[in-house]
């Protein structure tokens, strides 16, 4: 069955949908985005989602296509017509359509496309179940990795490098230390306290990431905002990812050391548990 898609202000079905060859995205990656996963029928931390996505805009001087009730009013209405259970939205925000020029222009309307993603299952992933192996490779992105932008190449071939080698995912290593992994946040837990990279230009500051991070604390987690070594990773007690899709989920394996025990954490495991469910609490 076709889904219903979202383009500049038209509900159409997927077939229908269409890009100017001009639109900046297309030509020179000009352009940001967001996924906000949906459980139970409802939207998972919208507002964090809705207030980054401004954030990136005005970071890259770029116009707001609708507003945050608009932005809402679509995202429920794609969740209906595509009767998602679970799964996820997305959307993406170009600086709009213009004769190429690396110059952009200051008059382009910015393109607005949205569309959902079926994924049932997503809240009880088998990865979370028996965690995930990732490997190291250095992080040769851009230095704004602070906005959520289309620039996923890179991303893209280090998810590629890990499953070549029989991987789930790659963390980057930038200076000697760990970044993040191509679509997620990083964490080791060491004699309890939760260790992860400060919120800087060398991340995006992820919307799980700071809810994650809030539960722990109000659990009387300890955590340490620093970075740390793919060597401090390997004697960690645990690790774990966090991302709007794989929520928490436990890493058992980095670069074939296996972490711990070689099972998932408990402290992964109660944050997934207690993410969960405080944020279908709070789901809209």
């Amino acid at each position: 069955m076709s889904r219903t898609v979202y383009v500049n202000g038209h509900y159409i079905p997927e077939e229908e949908a269409k890009i100017s060859i001009f639109d900046r995205g297309f030509l020179f990656a000009d352009g940001v985005y967001e996924v906000t996963s949906v459980l139970n029928g409802k939207l998972i931390d919208f507002e964090g989602h809705a207030k980054r996505l401004e954030r990136s805009l005005n970071e890259l001087d770029m116009d707001h296509p609708v507003n945050t009730e608009e932005l809402l009013s679509i995202h429920r209405e794609l969740v209906s017509r595509n009767n998602i259970e679970e799964g996820l939205v997305y959307l993406q925000v170009t600086r709009g359509v213009a004769d190429r020029d690396f110059a952009y222009p200051k008059s382009a309307s910015p393109t607005l496309v949205m569309f959902t993603q079926a994924k049932p299952g997503l809240s009880n992933s088998p990865q979370a179940q028996t965690g995930i192996k990732v490997i190291s490779i250095p992080d040769m992105r851009w230095d704004r990795r602070d906005i959520k932008t289309v620039q996923l190449l890179y991303p893209s071939m280090g998810k590629m490098m890990a499953k070549a080698k029989g991987a789930d995912d790659a963390w980057m290593i930038e200076d000697g230390f760990v970044t993040e992994g191509t679509s997620n946040n990083a964490y080791i837990v060491k004699n309890s306290k939760i260790i992860t990279r400060q919120v800087g230009h060398e991340i995006l500051n992820g919307i799980t990431r700071r809810a994650v991070l809030r539960f722990a604390a109000e659990q009387n987690i300890d955590i340490e905002e620093r970075p740390f070594t793919i060597e401090e990773a390997l004697e960690a007690d645990e690790a774990f990812i966090t991302s709007a899709t794989t929520f928490v989920t436990p890493v058992i394996e980095i670069d074939g050391t296996v972490i711990g025990n070689g099972q998932p954490g408990s402290t992964a495991t109660a944050l997934r548990s207690i993410y969960l469910e405080e944020s279908l609490k709070a789901a809209i």
